[in-house]
């Protein structure tokens, strides 16, 4: 049985014996989709899909999980033409695309969601907050204009977040320069000890979450609702939202530009996401 990293490239790697034939080893393929799955300019090669298209009609689940929030990612799912659950805002909210059924969700606490946006108007960071799937910020700026463009959903304006806390708040994002939001970070971290996840999906966006609200925590989930062992499961990303994830799965892969952190931690590396990193994986190890 294949076990360890895949850079030999080798397409019987994914073949495990089965009785008197074989079974492909993994049945899940969980891909990021900013710097991962598009292009920088935020395209879908024809190839990627075309590849992924072929990955769900030999009965490989094929979903989603991105930091994006779920009125965005659909849209990108639906350019994919997945009929499966799609995992959003780093991993706290699971939900179908046909209907709208909630699986999983996670909100932050009341307390946390106000310590974060607190910590936020006093230090006059741009901060940006989800609640409903819609997305709210404390002023009409660059960054959020920037980030709407981006990600293809209109915001709103509530100059006063902090009143925000006592809603159901999937997550609170700050919007900076890296190495002051590293400081930042390094400062509010062990304020919110067991209270928050706190990541980056960029290096100018630090998140925050319910704990359990992770890509990692997400993919275990719905793995175990098909019936699939994460050992059977694909996992690829970029960045260090992507790193529980990544451990997890039976084949966790970085792409190449991906930051180096994660492609310590993953498995195998395939090419960039301007090269179809998807694409190749899916070509080497489910075809």
């Amino acid at each position: 049985m294949f076990k360890g990293n895949g850079r030999d490239g080798s397409c019987g790697a994914a073949l495990e014996r089965k009785g008197a034939g074989y079974r492909m080893k993994y049945r899940m393929l969980v891909s990021d989709i900013d710097d991962t799955l598009l292009t920088d300019d935020l395209r879908l090669t024809p190839g990627t899909k075309e590849a992924l298209a072929r990955a769900v009609r030999r009965g490989v689940v094929v979903t989603l999980a991105t930091g994006r929030m779920f009125r965005s990612a659909k849209q990108i799912a639906r350019e994919i033409n997945l009929d499966v659950p799609i995992i959003t805002y780093q991993g706290s909210l699971v939900k179908t695309l046909q209907d709208g059924t909630v699986l999983y969700e996670r909100w932050l606490s009341a307390d946390a969601a106000r310590l974060v946006l607190e910590f936020a108007e006093e230090r006059r960071i741009h901060v940006q907050a989800y609640v409903d799937d819609r997305l709210i910020s404390r002023e009409d700026n660059a960054y959020v204009r920037d980030y709407s463009r981006l990600t293809g959903v209109p915001y709103e304006v509530e100059p006063h977040m902090s009143r925000l806390a006592a809603e159901k708040l999937t997550k609170i994002l700050f919007i900076g320069d890296p190495g002051p939001l590293d400081l930042l970070r390094g400062e509010i971290a062990p304020m919110l000890e067991g209270a928050a996840y706190i990541t980056k999906s960029k290096p100018h966006y630090l998140e925050f979450t319910h704990p359990e609200g992770t890509k990692a925590h997400a993919v275990r989930f719905l793995a175990e609702r098909f019936g699939i062992g994460m050992d059977e499961v694909i996992a690829v990303g970029d960045g260090l939202n992507d790193l529980e994830m990544v451990q997890a799965a039976g084949l966790g892969v970085a792409v190449a530009n991906a930051v180096d952190a994660l492609k310590r931690a993953a498995g195998h590396i395939t090419a960039s996401n301007y090269e179809e990193g998807v694409r190749k994986v899916i070509e080497t190890f489910l075809l």
